[in-house]
């Protein structure tokens, strides 16, 4: 008799202490194994991405880079970069060099000028607004591997 009231006290405690929609933990050793399969993924600009799930005004991707990517400029989404492995040196501010739309609010360029640059590496939060340039440049033999979070606004 008493084993099925407190089979329903478990129910309901496993049922209140499920994770939130949109609720996600990316543990390191998943990411830097998501990062190694992308290294046969690479494109011509040698940047392989693998997007992640996302919930509402938030979208994770990976990011696999092994020599310097196009610079950027998003007009309602800001970055956060979290580095997982390797190094870079990161422009930011500053104005887009042939700067082109590819997609609503999302403009490219081929480089920055006028921007200020910092050395990025493993465990580095590099938090990046909405409407800021920015541009990660991977010196030859380098690589670097980082998760970005990307928030509307």
């Amino acid at each position: 008799m008493k084993l099925l009231p407190t089979a329903l006290l478990f129910v309901g405690i496993t049922a209140w202490a499920a994770d939130p929609e949109g609720f996600h933990i990316w543990k390191a050793a998943e990411l830097k194994a998501l990062a190694k399969t992308l290294t046969p993924k690479l494109n011509e600009t040698q940047t392989a991405t693998a997007p992640l799930p996302g919930a509402g005004n938030y979208s994770f991707i990976e990011v696999f880079r092994k020599a310097t990517g196009q610079a950027e400029f998003h007009e309602t989404q800001a970055d956060v970069f979290v580095v997982e492995t390797g190094e870079a040196t990161l422009v930011y501010g500053g104005q887009l060099v042939d700067g082109k739309t590819i997609a609503p609010n999302e403009i490219r360029g081929t480089s920055i000028t006028g921007g200020m640059e910092k050395k990025i590496g493993p465990g580095d939060v590099v938090a990046i607004p909405a409407k800021t340039a920015h541009w990660v440049k991977v010196d030859a033999g380098k690589e670097i591997a980082y998760f970005v979070v990307k928030v509307t606004q």
